[in-house]
């Protein structure tokens, strides 16, 4: 009797383990094969998103230079030049007693084959009474 009741405690031991033990095996890893490619993509997404609105402030305080220097009568190509992003286009626009500037410049994209986005930013000033003309 005593050969039975250890083969019974055996068999009692391996029936113990839990069924999803053996289905859950490895689970992990295909998880995080899953999951790292996603949150990567979120990652580059967050990070070009924040370079895009930075950009996009320094377009426009380079546009508000420009348009305040060329209103004051002073050039404003090199106003805009200074506050500029790298890269950026500036158009300096003169209509009646207003001066529009704007300024346009490429984001940085964290990758090379992903496409590349352009923001801008405007700003108008009226000439000062008294001032000579607006230069360009």
């Amino acid at each position: 009797m005593a050969s039975g009741g250890a083969a019974y405690a055996v068999r009692c031991g391996a029936a113990r383990r839990r069924p999803w033990e053996v289905r859950e095996r490895g689970s992990f890893t295909a998880e995080l094969a899953v999951g790292l490619p996603a949150l990567m993509f979120l990652l580059v997404a967050g990070l070009t998103a924040v370079d895009a609105v930075t950009t996009r402030a320094g377009c426009v305080d380079a546009a508000r230079e420009a348009a305040l220097a060329a209103a004051r009568g002073e050039p404003g190509l090199p106003a805009a030049t200074r506050y500029a992003p790298a890269g950026a286009e500036v158009t300096l626009t003169v209509t009646g007693d207003r001066v529009t500037a704007t300024v346009r410049a490429p984001v940085r994209t964290f990758g090379t084959r992903l496409p590349q986005s352009t923001v801008s930013g405007a700003a108008v000033a009226a000439v000062e009474p008294g001032a000579p003309g607006p230069a360009s």
